[in-house]
């Protein structure tokens, strides 16, 4: 997913996902080369540069563009020389102490753009950055509230907007952010690459893409395709949160809904995904150790640990439901087929579960709430 490709520096001093433009634009107006220098070194025209540097400064009224480019600045500084911004590059230099707290890497990146563009690409959803806060968080607006949907790390968010995934209609005191078309393009790449990571190449581009001469799908593959669309748009717990009783009333109440998002938010901040999906029934029978997930951060640890607590709560049946629905995206007729159920139960078991699920957090507390 990067637009450079920048070879050598640790993993920790990590700027393959800087895009090109940037540091071009850095090189220049921190490091003092000259616009044709760069252009020579990159093998371009100078026009070409300059259309960069002009783009990126005019993108610095955006407050997290800006704070990106300072922190990317300071690396900058000690690699005045135009070959540093070649496809040679190797910026190694510290940042200050102020800006280490977090660094970023393209994996990092990459992994936490999944997660929140997938939820910026449901309806209403935005990204809200305080300036003095260090963390963003995702809400949605909805005809029952405004819920917060995901917490977002500080540097995450200036990544985002760096390489134009989000953008900025109203900035002030608290800025809101929604995904752009590149944003969007970038997400289905993400989940490309995250299924093929789970399924294999031939499988996950085949159901990701629909190509012609993948062969003739049979209904499992169908049924797949379908799922990773809800990941570009909108989760199978809120399309099916609009249903109606027939009172009128909704199907699935707004506090369910919150439920089920807290489990699958803590599902992401865990990692879990990255996990084999036939690794769970182990998991949540005791089987296999928590280890198995293989937690990064003692936030991933935490979260690991809510999300197990909470399904061996629900136990079987139920557990199997929320996993699916709020954590793996799968739609309920998927669902309902995989479990050996009969058709139209899986909603009603899915609301059982969530009712449980709300039950469970309720005892919790604060303790309960998403990370952040």
């Amino acid at each position: 997913m990067s637009d450079t490709r920048m070879a050598g520096p640790p993993a920790s001093q990590d700027l393959s996902w800087v895009p090109t433009a940037a540091i071009n634009y850095l090189a220049h107006i921190e490091g003092g080369t000259s616009i044709r220098a760069l252009a020579r070194k990159l093998g371009c025209h100078a026009s070409t540069v300059s259309r960069q540097v002009r783009a990126l400064e005019a993108l610095r009224d955006d407050h997290l563009v800006d704070e990106a480019l300072r922190r990317l600045g300071a690396q900058v500084m000690s690699h005045a020389d135009a070959g540093s911004c070649s496809k040679e590059t190797r910026m190694t230099a510290p940042l200050t102490p102020s800006e280490t707290k977090i660094t970023l890497t393209e994996t990092r990146l990459n992994r936490e753009a999944l997660r929140v563009l997938r939820r910026l690409c449901e309806r209403g959803a935005v990204l809200a950055v305080a300036t003095e806060m260090d963390k963003a968080v995702v809400v949605r607006e909805s005809e029952a509230g405004q819920n917060r949907t995901a917490v977002v790390d500080r540097d995450i968010a200036e990544a985002l907007a760096l390489k134009s995934w989000i953008s900025c209609d109203s900035p002030g005191l608290i800025s809101r952010y929604a995904i752009t078309g590149a944003g969007r393009s970038a997400l289905g790449q993400l989940i490309a690459q995250a299924e093929n990571h789970a399924q294999g190449f031939e499988e996950s581009q085949a159901a990701f893409l629909g190509r012609p001469d993948a062969g003739t799908p049979d209904e499992d593959d169908a049924q797949e395709r379908r799922r990773i669309r809800y990941g570009i748009a909108e989760s199978p717990l809120i399309l099916l949160s609009r249903r109606r009783n027939r009172d009128g009333s909704r199907f699935l109440p707004a506090e369910l809904v919150r439920a089920g998002e807290r489990l699958r938010e803590d599902y992401e901040m865990a990692l879990f995904n990255e996990m084999p999906r036939d690794a769970w029934p182990d998991i949540l029978t005791g089987a296999a150790p928590l280890a198995t997930a293989a937690p990064r951060n003692g936030s991933a640890q935490a979260a690991q640990s809510r999300v197990i607590g909470a399904l061996r709560d629900l136990g079987p049946g139920l557990a199997d439901v929320a996993l699916r629905c709020c954590c793996f995206l799968e739609g309920l007729e998927t669902t309902e087929k995989k479990l050996g159920w009969s058709a139209r139960s899986g909603k009603i078991v899915l609301r059982i579960a969530l009712q449980r699920l709300k039950r469970h957090y309720e005892e919790l507390g604060d303790s309960a709430g998403l990370m952040g």
